[in-house]
């Protein structure tokens, strides 16, 4: 039975929420002790009593508990059965053991199983500080395992990200590699954490990509560009790259994330497209066309160029067209000129 002392309690702050707590004890009287006592020290709470696993399994599986008050001494159950199924459940609770008598060895190896703290029921004067602190530490500890959560779902996007996505310090020391970025420079993590980030700037450029580092540290926005890079076994690459600072808990700037995606095969397209222009452009200035009056002699049909020269009619339109000539007799003048021909070759059409 759970006895109370005449000490009296340390200062602690109200508790205004109503705990929900789960007793595991054989005794009711002992638990409805333990509430009483919360309840008169300003700690308004409402309480479940389980005495083996399946009350203890059904309790959790109702509902969600504040904390653990665990008897050390029950036939049949007690504090390792009760923390491996907290453990299995995977759920942090505040795990306080009541004990009537506790030595420091098995004070000792109660905590390395798992629980928060222990206290002698013949002095619950600490058990409201004891409450007070592991519901802080607890809460605490579900902050930290939501920030780890959300730096784990973070971390997969950006493993899982097409472009290439590398964090490095202010000295150009690279702190992590993404899976976008082996798959654009080539380098594994193993490979490329740890380096110099110049293993993927070309020679010419790291002036460049050193005074993007300084903008950052003056607090600079560094807008989107493209630029030149470097994989893995000096291949040249054309990027398009974005580079942030990164900022720490106080606002200083401690390194620098850069996103970068291949543009290679869009440059070389719009190369080949520049060159295709090019080429047509100066095929289209090789054309020539012939336009206005041209003067010709009504006897020899001679072209009078704009320098006043008489050029026969193929020179004239050869130099100034694309047409090339090639010579016949049309039948009049085949006529005219040699008749005897024409009569064979006209009278042979219509035979």
């Amino acid at each position: 039975m759970i006895s109370n002392s005449t000490e009296p309690p340390e200062a602690a702050p109200a508790q205004t929420r109503t705990l929900r707590v789960l007793i595991v004890e054989d005794s009711d009287f002992d638990a409805i002790f333990l509430i009483r006592y919360l309840q008169s020290n300003g700690c308004p709470a409402t309480h479940c009593r389980v005495w083996n696993q399946a009350t203890m399994e059904e309790a959790l599986d109702r509902e969600s508990w504040d904390l653990v008050f665990c008897d050390y001494q029950m036939p049949g159950f007690g504090v390792l059965p009760a923390l491996e199924l907290l453990r299995q459940r995977r759920l942090d609770l505040p795990f306080i053991v009541i004990s009537g008598v506790i030595g420091e060895e098995l004070a000792v190896d109660l905590m390395k199983a798992g629980a928060h703290d222990f206290i002698v029921k013949g002095r619950l004067s600490r058990l409201i500080p004891a409450l007070q602190r592991e519901l802080r530490e607890a809460e605490a500890r579900r902050e930290r395992a939501l920030e780890q959560e959300k730096l784990s779902y973070l971390a997969a996007i950006v493993d899982s990200a097409e472009e290439a996505i590398i964090g490095q310090t202010m000295e150009g020391t690279i702190t992590t590699w993404n899976a976008g970025a082996e798959r654009l420079y080539g380098y594994a993590p193993e490979e490329a954490v740890g380096q110099s980030a110049c293993i993927i700037v070309p020679e010419g450029r790291r002036q460049e990509a050193a005074d993007l580092l300084s903008k950052l540290q003056q607090g600079q926005v560094v807008e989107q560009f493209e630029t030149g890079r470097i994989g893995k076994g000096g291949i040249p690459l054309d990027v398009c790259l974005t580079i942030s600072a990164i900022r720490d808990s106080n606002g200083r700037i401690i390194g620098a994330s850069s996103i970068a995606y291949n543009v290679t095969e869009r440059k070389k397209m719009e190369a080949e497209r520049t060159q295709l222009i090019a080429h047509l452009n100066e095929m289209l200035s090789k054309v020539k066309t012939l336009s206005g009056l041209l003067p010709i002699c009504a006897s020899c049909k001679k072209i009078r160029d704009d320098r006043g020269y008489w050029q026969k009619l193929e020179t004239f339109v050869r130099e100034h067209s694309s047409a090339e000539f090639s010579h016949s007799i049309c039948p009049d003048c085949m006529q005219q000129l040699y008749p005897e021909y024409a009569r064979q070759i006209y009278l042979g059409h219509r035979d």
